[in-house]
């Protein structure tokens, strides 16, 4: 099956990159400020964008400074059924995120925006992570 895959180094602790992947007002200074999540596995986070997307993640995994793994429960046709981990190693002067968005059915145009646009938003996170301000989506 099609799979979204990135790979970037962050020059900053894990704990803190692990904190912004996991914490309501971590996700809101990188992703989206419509995100709204509670730390615990089994439950739901949610991330809005605006009136154009609403998606529903289901919390599988959550291993402190290691891994954050959902599974989207509702949203976009496309995306439900999917799965996305991260997976952190920490590294001289920094840490490495492995990022994998997978399970998708197939390759289709929203596959390809959707590619370009977690590129976008995993260098927002980098940003945050390194400097404290990122660039999330904010209805604008």
């Amino acid at each position: 099956m099609p799979a979204i895959r990135h790979l970037l180094t962050i020059n900053a602790p894990p704990e803190r990159i692990y904190k912004a992947l996991t914490e309501e007002d971590g996700l809101q200074s990188w992703w989206t400020v419509g995100a709204k999540t509670r730390p615990n596995v089994g439950s739901k986070a949610t991330f809005d964008f605006g009136s154009h997307f609403h998606n529903e993640m289901r919390i599988d995994d959550l291993r402190p400074v290691d891994r954050v793994v959902w599974t989207c429960v509702d949203g976009d046709e496309e995306w439900i059924g999917t799965h996305y981990s991260f997976e952190l190693t920490r590294v001289p002067g920094g840490t490495e995120l492995r990022f994998a968005h997978t399970n998708w059915r197939a390759e289709t145009d929203f596959f390809a925006t959707c590619s370009y646009n977690w590129a976008y938003y995993l260098s927002s996170l980098k940003e945050y992570c390194e400097k404290g301000e990122g660039r999330p989506y904010t209805g604008n």
